[in-house]
């Protein structure tokens, strides 16, 4: 009989994290600013406002949540953008609900935007572009949740001591390739030298591992689910739809790490009778990396 999961709550990561950022704040020795923009005061986007109050208290940082009105919002972010007093800027979406979010996402200057979600940051992600000055003193930045989730992944054991990179050798598979989360997750571990077989409604593509310090490629597939997770040392589920067809465990290897960052249920119960470690949620890691990101664009800004 195997031996259950062992469950990660992700909350315990978050503040080993919190304690390396605390000591970062502390030692900056001036107060990071940090403005929140949120249209309505109800739903996730009013909790993750919520989580990130309390996550700015716990680490010393300042935390200015405004309350706008979406045909507001354009112009009060460019004001953020200008004001040296402000080091980070964070939208909670939806604001419209429609393509004028991402026209939103791409007004929040690149030096604030501690999410990580503007073309900038992604072009920099896509061409494995971890430097961005000929002396290395400016690192780029990822997006929160799919940092989260690598950070997580890196909890659970995911990576290869002795690897010439973390993720070498490890077969994944991710459901969801969304371009906020599920697309910069399977670059991510790509670059970090993982096979990838990323699903979505529209089918599968594979993202293979980053050669030397190239960035990775993404092939189209035939490969199917049931050879993929078959073969799958890590799965990453993020589906939020009820009509989803739930990993179940006699899907997945025995020992196989998985996670999801999903609102809704994308496993089976049974996945923690086989699987090795199970990540059930990854919210409270996601505000700790965006603090994170302010940090290091912050450093970034002072050269």
């Amino acid at each position: 009989m195997s031996t259950p999961a062992r469950v990660i709550d992700p909350t315990v990561v978050a503040h080993a994290f919190r304690e390396e950022i605390r000591r970062e704040v502390r030692a900056i020795g001036e107060p990071l600013v940090l403005v929140g923009f949120l249209v309505a005061d109800h739903g996730p986007s009013a909790t993750y406002a919520e989580y990130t109050r309390r996550a700015c208290d716990d680490v010393g940082v300042r935390f200015d949540l405004r309350h706008v009105k979406r045909l507001e919002a354009e112009a009060d972010v460019l004001a953020a953008n200008a004001d040296p007093g402000v080091h980070g800027v964070l939208v909670y979406y939806p604001v419209f609900g429609t393509q004028q979010d991402v026209y939103l996402r791409e007004l929040v200057d690149a030096g604030k935007d501690i999410e990580g979600l503007s073309s900038f940051w992604a072009r920099c992600l896509y061409t494995n572009t971890r430097l961005l000055d000929p002396l290395g003193k400016k690192k780029a930045i990822l997006p929160c949740t799919p940092l989260a989730i690598m950070k997580l992944l890196d909890a659970a054991g995911a990576s290869r001591e002795g690897a010439p990179r973390p993720l070498a050798g490890v077969r994944a598979v991710v459901f969801n390739r969304s371009e906020v989360v599920g697309r910069p997750l399977a670059s991510m571990m790509a670059n970090d030298g993982a096979e990838v077989v990323s699903f979505d409604i529209d089918g599968a593509q594979l993202f293979a591992p980053a050669k030397e310090d190239g960035a990775h490629t993404v092939e189209e597939t035939t490969i199917d689910r049931a050879s993929a997770l078959a073969k799958a040392d890590v799965i990453v589920t993020g589906v939020p739809s009820r009509a989803f067809p739930l990993v179940r465990a006699e899907e997945i290897r025995e020992g196989a790490v998985c996670l999801s960052f999903s609102t809704m249920k994308n496993f089976d119960d049974g996945i923690v009778e086989k699987a090795g470690v199970f990540v059930p949620r990854v919210g409270p890691m996601t505000v700790t990396m965006a603090l994170r990101n302010l940090v290091r664009l912050w450093r970034n800004g002072r050269g």
